[in-house]
């Protein structure tokens, strides 16, 4: 009765001291972050109360499982067991740790800074900065699990006199790897492109959605991903229109009858900027850039704060300035004559 009861006793303790060491870490998390409404940080630690929890437990179990006697048989299985456990609670709880770190000090700068473009730099250095942090933390503890065999340890120290012909193969095999991974820390803080930045690459437009290390994803207006190595962006040309400042110009053209009333069409265009919100005021114009035999080319210029707004604008001006046309100035838009030709004078 005794080797099933003293196993029932540790373990339940175990247990039962685990979930009320870890609803008193989330009561004074929750009271911390009530306190301090400057920073998220109090309220982003509660998401570390699981890996805590296991951890403690893990460590209680580890230091009383012999004398409590679980599974007698096997000291050493469930003793190592214990240890993976252990280790691999550790490196969950250092990679909730960091992460609330991080997203704590992006939060807190997006909130004092008005610059965006210093947000989504900050916003793509942090997110690749934890995606770091946390690729050591992961690899570190694979390698502590893995010394925890002796046969691993062994082998490791053989392995230590050809560790340098090893990393120059390696170095070989996985330079496109390599090259994927300098260039994401290179994106990172060379501030070439960033997390919301609008971009165009290989004649796509889109919003660049996601950076990693390896792999670099944008969303075309039509909601499709494009997923590109991070390489690309080091490598070749590419259109930001995000850089020095969101704000664009844009153009919108039209083909017109020679006599169309350009004058009006000047004074119905501002008319129509003032209605339209996407327009920012810094500029728009008429201008006739273009001669056919048949038609006019006219071109208006305006202006928005971002690319998405300016597509929105530039429609909107294409359409209200027809149907002006159509309404009031039918003969101004393009038509094929089927008159005869005037006369010579000397004819």
């Amino acid at each position: 009765m005794e080797n099933f009861l003293r196993p029932a006793l540790v373990i339940g303790g175990a247990l039962v001291a685990t979930l009320i060491a870890g609803g008193l870490l989330d009561l004074l998390l929750r009271r911390a972050d009530a306190r301090h409404t400057e920073t998220p940080l109090w309220g982003l630690l509660r998401r570390c109360r699981p890996p805590f929890q296991v951890v403690l437990c893990a460590s209680l179990l580890r230091g009383s499982y012999r004398w409590a006697g679980v599974l007698p048989d096997h000291p050493l299985g469930v003793g190592r067991l214990l240890t993976l456990v252990l280790i691999a609670s550790v490196a969950w709880l250092a990679v909730r740790i960091a992460s609330a770190a991080v997203d704590s000090t992006y939060a807190r700068y997006a909130a004092v800074t008005e610059d965006d473009a210093r947000v989504r730099r900050v916003r793509t250095q942090v997110t690749l900065i934890q995606r770091v942090v946390t690729a050591v933390v992961v690899v570190v503890a694979a390698a502590a699990m893995l010394l925890t065999f002796p046969p691993m340890r062994t082998f490791g120290a053989s392995m230590l006199a050809s560790a340098g012909v090893l990393g120059i193969v390696a170095g070989i095999a996985a330079q496109a790897a390599l090259g994927n991974l300098f260039a994401g820390l290179q994106i990172a803080f060379g501030d070439t492109v960033r997390i919301g930045d609008t971009v165009v690459v290989d004649e796509e437009w889109g919003r660049v959605e996601e950076i990693t290390l390896t792999f670099l994803t944008v969303r075309t207006w039509d909601e499709r991903r494009i997923t590109m190595p991070v390489s690309y962006f080091t490598s070749k040309p590419y259109e930001n229109w995000s850089r020095g400042g969101a704000q664009m110009t844009g153009t919108v053209f039209w083909h017109l009858d020679h006599s169309a009333p350009l004058d009006l069409m000047r004074e119905q265009l501002r008319q129509i900027l003032e209605d339209l919100p996407e327009w920012d005021g810094r500029g728009g114009g008429l201008a006739v850039t273009d001669t056919t035999p048949h038609t006019v080319q006219v071109r208006a210029v305006v202006t928005a704060k971002d690319a998405d707004d300016l597509w929105t604008l530039r429609c909107a001006v294409r359409e209200r300035l027809i149907n002006w046309l159509v309404t009031h100035h039918p003969h101004a838009l393009p038509r094929i004559t089927t008159t005869g030709a005037t006369p010579r004078p000397d004819a």
